[in-house]
């Protein structure tokens, strides 16, 4: 499976984005997918998960409230949704399956936000 995501730019804190992120292959209605962000110096962190109807999501403690992850399976594309974004959203964001396996990982989106 391969990844394209766009969307990404630069915002002021507040603002919103929406990310997306196109998989190639034709079982992307069976995988659990996932956004994660890097941020400069630090270690890759999944951010959002969802289930593969869509049906269950999950977010780390941080986006909650202010992240939304989405699907279309027709599309083959995951979307997030992020409002109120902070200064430390700044990170390059990728999404993935979960878990990640032996899949490439695509060139991601830069998110920058300024205070």
């Amino acid at each position: 499976v391969q990844f394209e995501e766009s969307g990404g730019g630069l915002v002021q804190a507040g603002d919103s984005l929406r990310l997306s992120c196109r998989a190639s292959g034709s079982t992307f209605n069976e995988k659990v997918m996932g956004w994660y962000r890097q941020a400069p110096g630090k270690q890759r962190q999944l951010v959002a998960t969802i289930s593969d109807r869509g049906t269950y999501k999950n977010y780390e403690d941080s986006v909650k409230g202010r992240f939304t992850i989405s699907r279309d399976n027709a599309e083959n594309t995951v979307v997030l949704q992020m409002n109120n974004l902070k200064p430390e959203d700044t990170a390059v964001y990728y999404c993935n399956t979960i878990p990640s396996g032996g899949n490439t990982w695509g060139q991601g989106t830069q998110d920058t936000v300024s205070s």
